[in-house]
């Protein structure tokens, strides 16, 4: 584990900590299997994912962790350092939505003169 978070992470672990964001309770640095992880919720399964400049070439690296993530229940969110940094309202509300149960469609009405009285 890494003792000092950079900049991005700690910007995004004040939005996230304490179920802040829809009351949603994440942990942050979880060990799963053998990776840790920068921020994850077991209610949803959902792992957050900061990625700095290092991870351009780590590509078959981080696909690997997502697989083993995904396979053990978890869906995986990536986000840039540059996109925490410039645009934290965008990365919350793509959390959100990704977090939102899904809802069902609205039934549709049958036409006036078919409607039962």
């Amino acid at each position: 584990m890494r003792t000092q978070a950079t900049e991005p992470e700690t910007r995004l672990w004040l939005a996230l900590r304490a179920g802040r964001l829809a009351s949603i309770k994440f942990r942050r640095q979880k060990v799963i299997g053998s990776y840790i992880v920068d921020f994850a919720a077991r209610e949803p399964m959902l792992v957050i994912e900061v990625d700095g400049d290092t991870h351009g070439t780590r590509a078959r690296y981080d696909a690997e962790r997502t697989r083993f993530l995904e396979q053990s229940g978890y869906r995986v969110m990536r986000f840039s350092n540059s996109d925490v940094m410039t645009n934290m309202e965008g990365v919350l509300l793509t959390i959100i939505a990704a977090t939102a149960p899904a809802t069902a469609p609205l039934p549709t009405l049958s036409p006036e003169g078919e409607r039962a009285i």
